[in-house]
């Protein structure tokens, strides 16, 4: 589909997009505070939404199952919000597999932005049942229960692992090839439900397909920890980073402050927006090796610091890199963080965090 489709005027709510959509966003809702509902909170993009939002004067509610969510996460909004703001937050510890509390939490018609799932890729090739009935049954509890309160506004989150075996670089949201996991598959079909719903019931949702998202509070544990954060755990331990291949392996990492920003958006744009989907990155890709050589330098280390090396692994795309014309025309987005700022704000709090041995 081409940016042509999405119209420009019922982008936010008929704003000029001359000036910031994104100050024109805030503005609004510093004007008229909203009720929101945050799916997965308690993690790393739905703590940042929260603090956003809290920041902004909004009421909300967060739900997390605290399976990968940590309490942890909250404490850290609730000290950088404040006591004032931290009171108009309620937090629910459920299940999105939990029809009725769907139903429940969705009654009073808040915006929702859904960002629960059990992520990673090589996850989803080991546990593909649990995938399934994390992003597909539970995305479909908390859509329809959405449906059913008349939800006015319902964000969630994609992946740019839907693009699977597609070869058009750089990604746009029309042209996908075949998933090459679960998780991508569960994304995908995720897709698939919020489009026939908007065609059958006319309601409203927005997708975004996050590209590499990194940041502060991405998780650095565990063998499923994504490349940013399980790398800046092994190099402020001394240790030598795992490489999966041979380092040519390029991505469109994203700062979180930018995922923020076209929540927000997506949250408010106009019927013209709704049952589309788009992508969430900074448009440019970077070599693992690049990435590396990157990470090194911003935490005062060698450029030459050593790496192990690994095979490539099941299910990862070699190249990855969005085309943002559709988001930019749609929505006015224009990342307010470039991939340098973010490192830093990323490296800094790994640097200030990290649980070293003594």
């Amino acid at each position: 589909m081409s940016p042509a489709t999405y119209p420009r005027g019922q982008a936010i709510g008929g704003s000029d997009l001359k000036l910031s959509a994104w100050e024109t966003v805030r503005a609004e809702l510093r004007r008229a505070p909203r009720r929101w509902l945050v799916s997965g909170a308690a993690g790393f993009i739905g703590s940042h939404l929260l603090q956003e939002l809290l920041e902004l004067g909004q009421t909300v509610t967060g739900l997390d199952n605290l399976s990968t969510g940590k309490r942890a996460n909250l404490e850290d909004v609730e000290q950088r919000v404040g006591a004032q703001a931290w009171a108009r937050f309620d937090f629910v510890e459920g299940d999105l597999r939990d029809r009725d509390l769907c139903l429940r939490l969705c009654r009073d018609a808040p915006l929702v932005l859904h960002q629960a799932a059990l992520g990673s890729v090589p996850r989803s090739i080991e546990h593909p049942v649990a995938t399934f009935d994390a992003n597909v049954r539970g995305f479909f509890n908390l859509f329809d229960a959405a449906r059913r309160g008349r939800v006015p506004g319902f964000v969630y989150a994609s992946s740019s692992s839907v693009y699977g075996t597609s070869p058009v670089l750089p990604r746009r949201e029309s042209e996908l090839g075949d998933a090459l996991s679960p998780y991508a598959a569960s994304k995908r079909l995720n897709e698939i439900m919020a489009q026939s719903a908007h065609a059958c019931f006319a309601q409203p949702s927005v997708g975004l397909r996050y590209f590499n998202v990194f940041g502060p509070r991405q998780d650095p544990e565990g063998s499923y920890a994504a490349v940013i954060p399980l790398w800046a755990e092994a190099m402020l331990r001394g240790l030598a980073p795992c490489l999966h291949g041979d380092g040519s392996t390029s991505r469109d990492f994203c700062p979180v402050a930018c995922v923020v920003q076209a929540n927000l958006l997506a949250a408010l744009a106009g019927p013209g927006c709704h049952g589309k989907v788009f992508n969430v990155a900074l448009g440019q890709s970077l070599t693992l090796l690049e990435l590396h050589r990157r990470m090194a330098c911003s935490l005062g280390l060698s450029a030459a610091a050593s790496l192990e090396r690994g095979p490539f692994r099941a299910g990862d795309a070699r190249h990855s890199q969005a085309d943002l014309s559709a988001i930019q025309f749609a929505l006015g987005y224009a990342p307010q963080q470039s991939f340098d700022e973010g490192l830093e704000l990323a490296m800094a709090w790994y640097a200030a965090t990290a649980q070293l041995p003594t």
